[in-house]
């Protein structure tokens, strides 16, 4: 008899067009990081990065099913790639960082709790990682007061408000009967 796989035809082709939507939109973000980055709204960096939050919380709100928050990552980064290949790298560590923590959170509740809560606890937590690496990376103890505060606050704010946009695009492709009954 064979065994049933654990996830379904159906279900991967789902991780892989939710992959490919965000990943273009992950590219994108990639794409204006630098000029974000040296521009006068540096601090607004926690928006940019926080977009890469979707491919998991997207999936997970269509599918409620394990792994395929980090599935989804991984597809997603890969088409982020094509835009800026050099980062191809920095695209992967994030999906496996961010994919990992939403899974984490989500195995917690045994994958069996889907309320919106759920999904901005994994928000915080990504959003106070980015926080504390954006703290080392950029050596934000040397700008003035008013930007540290402002970069850390939106560092940690972007992943929450990325999530509640793709709680409303998983929610909506949920009422369009993408998700497998």
């Amino acid at each position: 008899m064979a065994k049933r796989p654990a996830l379904s035809t159906r279900s991967l082709l789902v991780c892989a067009a939710i992959g490919v939507a965000t990943g273009i939109i992950g590219g994108i973000a990639g794409l204006v990081t630098v000029p974000v980055l040296a521009g006068p709204l540096f601090f607004l960096y926690g928006l940019v990065l926080g977009v890469h939050v979707l491919p998991g919380i997207i999936a997970q709100e269509v599918l409620r099913l394990p792994m395929v928050a980090l599935m989804t990552h991984v597809v997603a980064a890969l088409i982020s790639s094509a835009f800026n290949p050099m980062w191809a790298m920095r695209f992967i560590g994030t999906a496996l960082l961010f994919g990992a923590i939403q899974e984490g959170v989500a195995a917690l509740t045994r994958y069996r709790s889907w309320g919106a809560w759920r999904f901005f606890v994994s928000a915080v937590v990504i959003g106070a990682v980015v926080a504390v690496v954006v703290w080392f990376a950029v050596d934000l103890s040397t700008f003035p007061f008013w930007a540290q505060i402002s970069y850390l606050t939106i560092s940690v704010l972007g992943p929450v408000l990325w999530t509640a946009v793709g709680l409303g695009i998983g929610a909506a492709l949920r009422r369009a009967g993408v998700a497998p009954r």
